[in-house]
């Protein structure tokens, strides 16, 4: 499926979350349970007429993969040009998306972290709130709640 068209005005929101690390090694894509979470956000976040940016998506769930370097400098690119970043740490975490929170957090970018209930971010992330505009949010499968803390975190800068 091809990423959103862009339109005047409205918000883009990178979505990052595992995606390597959850590839069935038989078939080598994501299992359907694991994409569930990804593509209930995505259709939430595209039903309010947001722009998204989703590797997992881009790369057809791993029908599609790109090598280290393009997955790179595609993301880097994504991470410029989006309004807000929302990540999914993973548990295990994720290097990928621990390596975009960085980058989000070096440009400044309001990010909302979603935090699975009974897990823990690993400490650099637990402390990001207190030097860049990044909102840790319980995540519950709540898109609405999600997309208000995107919301919020796109128009002031500073997550509630």
């Amino acid at each position: 499926m091809p990423q959103s068209e862009p339109g005047p005005a409205r918000l883009t929101v990178f979505l990052g979350g595992p995606f390597k690390g959850l590839l069935d090694p038989v078939t080598g894509r994501v299992p359907e349970a694991d994409r569930a979470g990804y593509t209930t956000l995505i259709d939430a976040f595209e039903e309010r007429g947001w722009r998204v940016f989703s590797a997992h998506r881009t790369e057809a769930w791993g029908d599609a993969l790109v090598s280290d370097q393009e997955c790179t400098r595609r993301d880097w690119e994504w991470m410029l040009g989006c309004s807000v970043f929302v990540a999914l740490p993973g548990q295990p975490a994720s290097p990928g998306t621990h390596v975009e929170l960085g980058w989000a957090s070096a440009l400044g970018r309001p990010t909302v972290v979603l935090v699975e209930p009974g897990t823990e971010c690993a400490a650099l992330v637990g402390g990001l709130p207190g030097i860049a505009p990044v909102r840790l949010l319980e995540h519950t499968g709540d898109s609405k709640a999600v997309c208000d803390a995107v919301e919020d975190a796109a128009w002031t800068g500073v997550p509630a």
